[in-house]
């Protein structure tokens, strides 16, 4: 089972245009829909639309109206009772998939609000694979917040404590990079530089020249290097269109997306991170990890709104993996 934390879950509003989109205009959308968002919650809907096992932990007032598309998305969710409303989320595509988001902060997280989420998490780790500490947090939280739920965890089940992934940026990233906890992180490029304070090179050329992706490679692994294996056990560092890394302490890997018909990017990184660990809990080497967490991220890019793909959406193209020096 791999169970997730969301703490700073969102209702994700997508509108669709004609158009692209024309600031201080009036333009017409094509479609909207709502899904239930939240870095956690995304991954805990990959993983169940693939018949595995999740069990999402997030905060969540009686009567919200985000508990009716988070039924709709068929999630074992543990819901811990706040007063808050969960944020909304609004993002704007074109027909070309290009995303404007507006996001807000979220309602504040109370001392009691934590104590409970981490009780909460605390309790659903029980057997667990993997415990997945995903998104921002919101308002009020502690930047070690998520540090703290892992030495919760880790006290409470000792050797038979769950492997834990993050998935988040900012100060509450680089805390959990501090103190060393992560057995898994799953950073973009710029969240990489950002964390390690240094600018990361956009290949040169045309996307076809492999001479420049193998230069761009080289510069995400050596930042990469900074942090794997001494300050997390493994990265898997997500590069859009560009593909993905790989990296542990055994080596590094690297392979290119594939191309696909692009509609919105949001929750792709997510899907990614849920591809990875579905094929890491089915025992797949580091390379099959990697191929899977791209068909993933891939396949999500190319679905409307938030929507997880499910095993057919993935596409068939057989990517190429190389290990890097």
């Amino acid at each position: 089972m791999i169970v997730t934390l969301t703490a700073n879950p969102a209702l994700d509003r997508t509108i669709t245009l004609l158009a692209p989109l024309r600031p201080g205009e009036v333009q017409a959308a094509s479609s909207v829909r709502e899904d239930a968002g939240g870095k956690g919650v995304n991954v805990a809907r990959a993983i169940a639309a693939a018949g595995q096992q999740a069990l999402a932990v997030l905060p969540l007032a009686e009567h919200d109206p985000y508990a009716v598309p988070l039924r709709a998305a068929g999630v074992d969710a543990r819901c811990v009772p706040v007063h808050g409303a969960v944020r909304a989320n609004l993002t704007i595509a074109d027909p070309a998939g290009e995303t404007t988001k507006l996001n807000l902060s979220g309602s504040p997280m109370t001392d009691q609000d934590a104590r409970a989420l981490v009780a909460a998490v605390v309790d659903a780790c029980a057997g667990a694979r993997w415990l997945v500490l995903a998104g921002s947090l919101p308002p009020g939280a502690a930047d070690d917040f998520y540090v703290r739920v892992v030495d919760a965890v880790r006290a409470a089940y000792g050797g038979s404590a769950p492997r834990v992934a993050v998935d988040t940026s900012g100060p509450a990233l680089r805390a959990v990079i501090d103190a060393g906890l992560a057995d898994l992180v799953k950073p973009n490029d710029e969240e990489l530089a950002e964390l390690v304070g240094t600018a990361l090179p956009e290949p040169e050329g045309e996307t076809s020249d492999e001479a420049a992706h193998a230069a761009a490679d080289a510069a995400v692994l050596a930042v990469a290097r900074e942090l794997v294996p001494v300050r997390a056990r493994a990265a898997l560092v997500t590069l859009g269109s560009r593909g993905a890394l790989l990296v542990t302490a055994d080596g590094a890997w690297a392979a290119r997306a594939p191309r696909i018909r692009l509609a919105s990017t949001v929750g792709a990184g997510d899907s990614s991170l849920a591809g990875y660990l579905l094929a890491e809990s089915a025992g797949a080497d580091e390379p099959l990890r990697l191929r899977t967490a791209i068909r993933y991220g891939a396949a999500a890019a190319a679905l409307p709104g938030t929507q997880p793909p499910a095993p057919h959406d993935l596409p068939a193209d057989d990517l190429v993996v190389h290990r890097l020096a």
